[in-house]
Parts: structure tokens; sequence; C-alpha cells
């Protein structure tokens, strides 16, 4: 079974995307198994303080260490008392991009992944020091680090068997090798003027493995030219 932790400090925010869709329907068939842990509840004080100014001064407040420290010691004693390995991922834009072929391997470990999401200026430089790695959606800032969270989580639990009605769907998508997907098409043939390809229509199994293969390579250089570089590496 694939296993997520997420730190965080609105779980709330999970709810329809864990009891909908796939996701539901692969917790509920026991595929798939995500723990939310508030850890305000590991935080400071009577008010529970989980973060403070930065110091030097500056726009908004900082992560402190020690909440994130102590969740992080209860969920890996938590793994280390039913015999799992945990890894430990650090959800920042400042991190490696998340690409397919980290969802693809994460899939395949044997670790419990802790996800923790980080909300307002961002974290206290020594939370990283409490991670084996550090991931980012993309070039871009969240208010928080759960919608990236969220996309690990569906974009790993998706690869893991059993999860896809069609075993093959995840090796035929963009990103699944170095091309982009082929351009899909159904019912109807024809749309404002727009009409399907002849070669899809000809029930030749040939010729439209080629065409596919020619319009995934085309729509790769014209819109991810990176991509179709490496392929021809």
């Amino acid at each position: 079974m694939l296993r997520f932790d997420v730190l965080t400090l609105f779980p709330e925010i999970f709810s329809g995307f864990l009891t909908e869709s796939l996701i539901g329907r692969a917790i509920k068939g026991n595929l798939l198994e995500v723990e939310l842990i508030n850890f305000r509840e590991y935080g400071l004080g009577r008010h529970k303080q989980v973060d403070d100014e930065p110091y030097g001064g500056g726009p908004g407040m900082v992560l402190r260490v020690e909440p994130i420290a102590r969740a992080l010691e209860a969920r890996r004693e938590h793994h280390q008392a039913w015999n799992t390995k945990a890894r430990t991922v650090l959800l920042s834009p400042q991190g490696t991009p998340f690409v397919q072929e980290t969802a693809l391997g994460w899939s395949r470990c044997d670790e419990a992944l802790i996800l923790i999401c980080g909300r307002y200026e961002g974290f206290d430089e020594r939370i990283r020091s409490l991670v084996d790695e550090e991931i980012s959606g993309g070039d871009f800032v969240c208010l928080g680090g759960e919608v990236v969270a969220m996309t690990v989580i569906e974009t790993v639990s998706r690869l893991i068997p059993g999860m896809l009605g069609n075993p093959d769907s995840p090796g035929r998508e963009s990103f699944s090798g170095t091309l982009l997907e082929y351009p899909q098409y159904t019912r109807p043939a024809e749309f404002q003027g727009m009409k399907v390809p002849e070669a899809l229509l000809s029930g030749n199994h040939g010729q439209i493995e080629e065409w596919r293969q020619t319009q995934a390579l085309q729509r790769t250089r014209e819109r991810r030219p990176d991509l179709a570089t490496r392929s021809s590496e």
C-alpha cells in the first residue's frame, strides 16, 4: 500500500480531495493511505505557536523549527513501530522540480512519504536539515504547500497497479518518456468543420501508431523543445 503523511496547518483543505473520484476509491480499496497531521498540535505554549517574526526583519512570519521537528519525530516513531521506512519531503518553491520520473520512482518505493506543507513567508532554514529532499511544484508561489501536496499524491498514486482502469494508460501519456502525448479525438467525427484525422479512422493499427508517433514528436518540438532535444540524445 502507498502511504502518505501530510504535515499541514490546514487539514480541512484535503477533505474533498481525499473522498472523491479515484483517490477516494483507492483509499477505500486499501491501495492508498493518507494521514493528515496538523502540526499546530506540536506548537509552543498555551496558544500552540508555530511561527514567529524573522530575524533581521522583513515582511510576514516564518514557520518555527520546533513544531515541525516534534511532528516529524512523532511520525518517524510511528513508522518505526510498524517497521516501516519513511522518506521526508519538504514542499518549497526552492526545491527540485517535481517531474514524472520522480513520481514513478516514488510509486515503486516501499517507504511512507512524509510531505511538509509550508505557509506564511516560509520555513526557518534549520527545517531543511530535518528532511531527505526538497521538492517544488514549479516556478510559482502558492499560499501554502497543500496544493502541491495534492499534486504529488495524485501524480504518484495514479501510477500504482490497480489505480487506473487501463494499466497501459500511464505508459502512453505526456512525460512517460521524452515526448508529449499525441492529440486525442472522440465523437463526433466532424465538429464545426474540424475533422478527425483520416489515419485514426482507417482501422489500420500500423498507420495509427505511425501517426501518433509523428504527432507526438511534432507537438513536443513545438511546445517543449527542451524535451525534444532530450529525446534525440
